[in-house]
This record gives C-alpha cells, structure tokens and sequence, in this order.
C-alpha cells in the first residue's frame, strides 16, 4: 500500500543504484501526494521544501473547498496555518473568509527542509495514508497579532496572511516567548476570552449571529513526513554507519480556539 520514500546513497547494492538513477533525474522540491482519509476519500495534498529560505510548505483542499497552507519556517521556529474558507451565500457570506495562526515550532514536528527537498516517491500514483496518526492539539489562540509588524516572527507571514487582515491570532505563551526574544509589545493584543468576559459563549451555543463568542476551528494535516529513518550500511573494513534512507510519515489534528466580534464569522462551529 505504501511508496517507498527514499534518499540517494551511494554505497547501495545494484538494485537500489537503479532507483537512485530514476529517482534523481529532473530534480525539483515539490511532491504530490494521494492520500485515502478516514472516510475512504481521495485527496491531494503539495509539499514544496526550500532549503535556502529553510521552510516546508503543505498545503491541501479540504472537502469543503476550503484551502489549508501549512508553513514550517525552520530559521525563525515559527509554524503558520492559514485558512480559505468559502463563504456561505446562504447565510449572506459571498466573500472568502482567511484566518491565520501562528505558534512557535518545534524542530522535532517535521523532518528538515534540506531533507525534505531531496525526498523522492519511488511511485507517485500509490495512494497512501499516514503511518502514525497523532492525536488532536487543543490551541487557545487569544492574541491578535499586528499584521504589520508580523515581519519580526517570520517574513513569510506577511505574504501568506495579507487577506487575514485583523485575523491573525496566535497564543499568550507563544507571544510572551517572542517578547523575552526582544520584539516589540505593539504587535500583540490579547482578546477576550470565555470565563473572563461576562456572558462570552462558544459560538456553538450563541444563538444571536450578531453577538460576540468563542469560535473553534478543526483541521487535520492528513500526511506530513514526520521522522527520518535511518539504515546502517556495512563498509569494506567490516565497520558499520548510519545512513538516512527514508521517512515515517505522520498525521496530526488542530483545534484552533479564538475571539470573534459576531457568531455570523463562525458558522462551521457545530460545538465537540
């Protein structure tokens, strides 16, 4: 059912040599992959790996038609999620609706962008699903981040999260992490918050469109090369070393939490 996923190496047998060769004629950093989700679709999602910006970018439609970009920027341990979503003529939204959240990254999430660029798919038509399914993070994303001085976390933000405008969110933890790392204080806003803020509700519960609540948005990164594997190969003096000679790919949920001025730019919020 699954692809190999291989590096080139050059102490491997004959055979191997001859997926080396195959593998690595018209070098380019872009993968396409098929994947079979829980619910027996078919999807297809792109990874790019830029090795000199140090950053992956993933990014899918769900089905739904909305538009997840992923973006892992190594240089600056930042992640970036954003979000398309189509509006719904029915409940007056003609317009695209873009969010953006960031946090910080852990190195250890996904495989380096110099790994990832040279990783190659023996067969790009197999359809795959994920070797290891995490569990879902719970992100309470209640600071507001000043789009225009985003530049201090990433330069990519700006570019990706343009249309977001005011709604790019990020943690309390993450944004007191930045500030001991000397950016400016302006940038961030916190927002009001359930528990703290009289009669704030999820926006599951609200039953006015107009009032203010708690949103919640899910999403799952259906497949993302999570771990390298590593193989030892026996040298001619009878020593063995290790090689990278592949990867384990991995599956993991979302669950954005964060402030919205009206129910009516939540409507996908269905509650648990």
């Amino acid at each position: 059912m699954f692809a190999r996923w291989i590096w080139p190496v050059f102490r491997v047998s004959s055979i191997l040599l001859v997926n080396f060769q195959l593998l690595t004629l018209g070098f380019c950093s872009e993968l396409k992959v098929r994947l079979r989700l829980a619910n027996g679709q078919i999807m297809e999602e792109t990874l790019e790996s830029d090795s000199e910006q140090d950053c992956i970018t993933l990014e899918f439609k769900k089905g739904d038609g909305t538009l997840i970009t992923f973006v892992a920027d190594f240089k600056q341990e930042v992640k970036i999620f954003r979000l398309l979503i189509l509006g719904e003529p029915e409940c007056g939204q003609s317009q695209v609706q873009v969010l953006c959240f960031i946090t910080r990254l852990n190195p250890s999430d996904i495989i380096p962008s110099a790994s990832m660029e040279h990783l190659r798919q023996k067969n790009p038509h197999v359809i795959h699903m994920a070797e290891k399914r995490r569990g879902v993070e719970e992100l309470t994303v209640n600071v507001a981040i000043n789009l225009s001085q985003a530049g201090q976390l990433s330069p990519h933000i700006a570019s990706m999260c343009s249309e977001a405008r005011e709604a790019v969110y990020t943690r309390e933890a993450d944004a007191k992490h930045w500030l001991d790392r000397g950016v400016e204080g302006s940038m961030f806003e916190i927002l009001p918050q359930e528990g703290h803020v009289p009669g704030l509700q999820n926006c599951s519960s609200a039953q006015d469109a107009w009032q203010p609540c708690t949103c919640s948005y899910r999403l799952r990164l259906e497949w993302y090369p999570c771990l390298l594997k590593f193989c030892r190969n026996r040298h001619t003096t009878g020593k063995t070393g290790p090689y990278k000679c592949g990867i384990k790919s991995c599956s993991k949920g979302y669950r954005f939490s964060y402030y919205v001025a009206q129910r009516q730019l939540c409507l996908w919020d269905e509650g648990p």
